[in-house]
């Protein structure tokens, strides 16, 4: 039952550090002049009223959550570690709770000569006035005023200073271990339901998207995933596995590309989807309940299967093989 507090959340039965726990959420920005405004929601009505559009293939609802991660400014997070699965609360935080306070020193000024020679103002649609985000010296700073002679750029984060008004509620803590790499993979890196996760006993086998083979976000997102997988659900053996399909020759002959594995997600499941924000973007969640498909494996073997699938296998210390299936294991 929701708490009956809603100023405050509980502390008794509240997830251990690490638990993952499924979330639903608003945050609105508050500015000095009492002004608000959307920063992140999980809740379609609210965006709609917020006139905030979703990004093409967004799918809003409850995502995904590790208790203790980085996803939230650390007032935030500690507000959600505290609550117990199925409760709900409401809470304002201060500017220090939320994203800081505003140092006036990360307000500098810099000469039109300095900025003239940034790559992004060398562009043919290069744009500058206030409001005109600009990176220098690697950092990431807001024009706030321009003079013929001088620029001013902002590098606090963009909701500093601002209160923070977040309403929540923690449906359940997932325990069931697909679940639970399901989950990881839409916090790592998203679009969950697009991934075939298979368990045998200890072993874990995900069958990777087409999407994913060539995106440098997947390759950059995996080792932080099988770090996270093996911390979640200790498997002996972690696989990640690449099909190709060789195409039939009906389809050589019109030119028509194999039909892709349909989304392990049940029927009327939405598209991955990553926050939708107004603000500064948190990771990305969603998750959806695995169709199981058990397929037997012989590691370091070469595989064919009466479907036409071509397979073979390259442990994680080697890459993926042209025209294969590539499974990387992790022991």
């Amino acid at each position: 039952m929701p708490s009956s507090n809603p100023s405050a959340p509980p502390g008794d039965g509240s997830p251990a550090p690490g638990a993952l726990v499924e979330i639903d959420y608003e945050l609105w920005s508050e500015s000095a002049s009492g002004e608000r405004e959307l920063v992140d929601t999980t809740r379609a009505e609210v965006a709609s009223k917020a006139g905030v559009p979703a990004p093409e293939g967004f799918a809003f609802g409850p995502r995904s959550h590790r208790c203790g991660g980085d996803t939230f400014p650390s007032g935030i997070e500690a507000a959600i570690r505290s609550a117990a699965p199925g409760t709900e609360f409401s809470r304002e935080f201060s500017p220090a709770e939320a994203f800081g306070e505003r140092d006036p020193k990360l307000i500098e000024l810099f000469s039109m000569h300095e900025i003239s020679r940034l790559p992004e103002m060398r562009r043919p649609d290069a744009d500058l006035r206030p409001g005109t985000i600009l990176t220098i010296g690697g950092r990431q700073g807001r024009v706030v005023t321009v003079t013929a002679a001088r620029v001013r750029v902002d590098f606090n984060p963009p909701l500093a200073g601002r209160k923070i008004h977040g309403s929540f509620r923690i449906l359940k803590e997932i325990t069931d271990p697909v679940e639970k790499v399901r989950a990881l993979l839409g916090i790592e890196y998203g679009h969950g339901p697009e991934f075939r996760i298979e368990k045998k006993g200890s072993e874990f086998s995900i069958i990777i998207p087409e999407r994913s083979k060539f995106d440098f976000r997947w390759m950059a997102a995996k080792p932080r995933l099988i770090e996270a997988i093996r911390s979640q659900v200790a498997p002996t053996t972690l696989s990640l596995i690449e099909e190709y399909v060789s195409p039939s020759a009906k389809d050589r002959a019109t030119g028509k590309a194999p039909a892709a594995a349909p989304p392990s997600g049940p029927a009327g499941t939405p598209p991955a989807s990553d926050h939708v924000h107004s603000g500064p973007k948190a990771h990305g969640h969603d998750e959806s309940k695995p169709h199981g498909h058990d397929e037997p494996k012989a590691h370091g073997h070469d595989e064919s299967t009466a479907h036409g699938h071509d397979e073979s296998k390259a442990h994680a210390r080697g890459g993926p093989k042209p025209d294969s299936r590539d499974e990387s294991n992790d022991r």
